[in-house]
């Protein structure tokens, strides 16, 4: 007789990450010219990021390009941080028509999509935040090693390239109805291109050349770009699985300070998700957070107002007792 043949275990099917999301939550696909476009905005700034080290040797890198490295990553960086987060997302303050607008183009400028469809996005992260249909949990594949290698990959950029799109009918219903808002989210692709050739133009006007205008692209243009989206993008895979969690939150978000200033604030995670409309993410003593000072400041010339500062009883109310363990997901 014949040994039986071994059949191999089949895997046990794997859960949909979108089950449970309501039935309006998802909207149009994105269309293949968008898609295209997506892998050229992701792609293209991270080849010049990692081509940076031997260009500076073969180019050389002025003060001028350093100038305009940092001005524009701070400029667009806030634009995420205090417009796009802060201020659309969570409503953590209220600002004049001036600084809405100009937040907006802001963050427009560091191309990580028009402020309407990021504000959704990030909506609906919170309303499922590591659970199903969560658009960027690391763990959406499960809390194995290989699981979490493949969360961790699509928590930070795969999670880009899913062609269904959160409607923003649904979340972000609020900025659909501010005309001015949704114009210059309209605009997205006008405003990504002065944030990539902006620096650019500056840099060729200074140095009065064609190389310091080419140098500037590269250095303020592509790889600011490049950097800043792998920061932001590391907000969403680093934190949720790296770092502590001193709050009570129902997901695992957590702190990790290594990004603190590259971040203006954004890496105390772990209160943002505790305390979501807090306007200052850093509340404790040693945490950094430029995004909360730069509110302050606005609330002090008068263009900021109803800013949602911490509550020291919130706070405490949300904090962990030391030595216990964190709440699961």
């Amino acid at each position: 007789m014949s040994a039986p043949a071994l059949t191999r275990p089949t895997a046990p099917p794997r859960p949909d990450p979108d089950a449970g999301l309501p039935a309006n939550a998802l909207g149009a696909e994105k269309g293949t010219g968008e898609q295209l476009a997506l892998y050229a905005f992701v792609l293209v700034p991270f080849l010049a990021l990692a081509a940076a080290v031997p260009a500076v040797w073969g180019w050389g890198l002025s003060w001028t390009d350093v100038t305009l490295f940092a001005v524009f990553y701070v400029l667009t960086g806030l634009g995420i941080t205090v417009g796009f987060h802060r201020h659309f997302t969570h409503g953590s303050f209220k600002a004049h028509r001036g600084l809405r607008i100009a937040l907006a183009v802001a963050g427009c400028m560091a191309v990580q999509g028009p402020v309407v469809q990021w504000v959704a996005d990030h909506r609906r992260h919170h309303a499922f935040s590591d659970r199903a249909g969560d658009p960027h949990s690391p763990w959406r594949y499960g809390d194995d090693l290989r699981a979490l290698a493949k969360g961790m990959f699509h928590a930070h950029v795969g999670w880009l390239f899913d062609r269904r799109q959160t409607n923003p009918a649904r979340y972000a219903p609020d900025l659909l109805k501010d005309g001015a808002v949704r114009r210059t989210s309209d605009l997205f692709v006008v405003w990504a291109g002065v944030g990539i050739l902006l620096p650019a133009l500056i840099g060729g006007l200074v140095t009065m050349s064609w190389a310091g205008a080419a140098t500037a692209f590269f250095w303020a243009g592509l790889v600011r770009v490049a950097l800043l989206h792998h920061v932001t993008w590391s907000i969403n895979s680093i934190c949720h699985t790296v770092g502590n969690r001193p709050f009570t939150a129902r997901d695992r978000s957590t702190n990790f300070w290594p990004l603190a200033l590259l971040s203006f604030g954004e890496s105390w995670h772990n209160l943002h998700h505790a305390d979501p409309t807090c306007a200052r993410h850093g509340v404790l003593r040693g945490q950094v957070d430029i995004s909360a000072r730069v509110i302050w400041l606005f609330e002090k010339l008068g263009w900021a107002r109803d800013v949602k500062w911490p509550d020291p009883v919130r706070l405490a109310a949300k904090r962990r007792a030391p030595g216990s363990a964190p709440a699961a997901a």
